[in-house]
């Protein structure tokens, strides 16, 4: 098999040096937990004499000062939460001896350590100051550190009409939201807040409720236009609490705030949705797995409730995919139709990407779609947290050239362009054929 698609030099490695600064819970982190022990802590910190109080904020300070974004300030918020979760009287407590008892309810997460995978990818809100025929793009990453616990975290850059593209730099620090009023949503919509004056290629979303508590998985990022560029930035991802998953929906206009909810109805206990960027005949339309191995196309009146199940859009066909197909993103819309990009499972649970041509008014017609895969894992590629896949969430299509991001067995992320010409030259148009 030959690839239409260029692999790019680019690649994204997991970063054990990637930490944050997050709260740190007594009792395994349950939420709920008692508190007695949380406040024999801070009994125990009370009675430190003033100098040693200050030896060991001076100790904490040398430490962590350097490595985190307003560190001081993190610990006087964590102090904050601390003292209304246990009724802390605060006149007990120097600024100082606050802020100690703040660093011993925090602890650093290194967030990517274990693995970054699955990206999605699409236009920036802020498109100022660019050459023609160039887009600001936003990548999103999933990431994994302690606990196989998954986090979104995200990069910017540029990608230039020729199909070259630049990532921004990211600071020596990572940010991770504000969502400290999540816990008390119950099953319902939470909000949480980039932390002011940073910037996204530093940030970091961590799960924040209990449905949430397992990680965030597999975001498939889409710029939806509500009509005449009325645009709102929507991804379905997948809330993992340890023992179930439930499909939810992130919501943001400037990457700003982003509200985090669940999707409603029987289609929302499967994963791998993926919403168009566009009303599809007045009615909102996802691609989506609801049987664990086809593909199927729903349509809703409710961008947050999924109740039909949907009709059959493409079963397994060729070797590379005989276990299960999935879509790699929402659907990209081209003069040609729509553009799926999907992936399939093969013999040994190899993962390999395809793609596919929906008809641009009736999606429920697959006019083409690939024999052979067009990105496979080989050579030293099959190795990684887990071997032999590739994996993506998302393309960009720039002056009819595809950027591709995708995962890499689990542990990287490596980049890949290709016309849409190119594409569709790759692609079987005879319609269904034997096994």
């Amino acid at each position: 098999m030959k690839s239409p698609l260029k692999i790019c030099d680019e690649r994204l490695d997991a970063d054990p040096s990637r930490v944050v600064l997050r709260p740190f819970h007594l009792g395994w982190q349950a939420s709920g937990a008692g508190g007695s022990r949380a406040m024999q802590l801070v009994d125990d910190i009370a009675a430190l004499s003033p100098n040693c109080v200050d030896r060991e904020y001076k100790r904490v300070l040398k430490d962590f000062s350097e490595r985190h974004w307003q560190t001081e300030n993190m610990f006087v918020k964590r102090y904050d939460e601390v003292e209304q979760a246990l009724a802390l009287d605060p006149a007990r407590f120097s600024a100082k001896r606050k802020k100690l008892i703040g660093a011993f309810f925090c602890h650093e997460y290194s967030y990517a350590a274990a693995a970054i995978m699955n990206p999605s990818i699409v236009p920036h809100p802020d498109q100022s100051g660019l050459e023609p025929d160039c887009c600001r793009f936003v990548l999103s990453l999933r990431t994994v550190g302690e606990g196989h616990i998954s986090s979104i975290a995200f990069r910017e850059g540029i990608l230039d009409c020729d199909g070259s593209f630049k990532l921004w730099p990211q600071a020596s620090f990572a940010t991770a939201l504000d969502g400290r009023d999540a816990h008390n949503a119950g099953e319902g919509a939470v909000t949480v807040h980039r932390q002011k004056d940073t910037n996204l290629s530093n940030t970091v979303i961590f799960p924040v409720t209990e449905q949430q508590a397992g990680g965030l998985e597999d975001l498939r990022l889409t710029r939806f236009d509500h009509g005449n560029q009325d645009y709102e930035w929507i991804g379905t991802y997948t809330a993992y609490n340890g023992k179930g998953i439930r499909s939810e929906l992130l919501r943001t206009c400037d990457f700003r705030s982003f509200t985090l909810e669940p999707i409603e109805g029987q289609a929302g206990r499967n994963k791998g949705m993926a919403l168009f960027p566009q009303k599809i005949s007045g009615r909102y339309a996802m691609i989506g797995r609801q049987d664990g191995k086809n593909l199927f196309l729903m349509f809703s009146d409710r961008i947050d409730r999924w109740d039909d199940e949907g009709v059959l859009l493409m079963e397994p066909q060729f070797p590379w995919e005989l276990i299960q197909i999935g879509n790699c993103g929402s659907p990209i819309l081209t003069e040609h139709g729509w553009l799926l990009f999907t992936h399939g499972v093969g013999a040994m649970r190899k993962y390999s990407l395809g793609c596919a041509l929906l008809d641009r008014d009736d999606p429920s017609r697959v006019l083409a779609r690939s024999r052979t895969p067009i990105l496979w894992a080989e050579d030293a590629d099959r190795s990684g947290y887990v071997p032999n896949v590739v994996y993506s969430c998302g393309a960009l299509v720039v002056c009819e050239r595809v950027l591709l991001p995708y995962g890499i067995s689990d542990s990287a992320v490596g980049f890949a362009t290709v016309t849409i010409d190119e594409l569709l030259q790759s692609l079987d148009w005879s319609g269904p054929v034997a096994k």
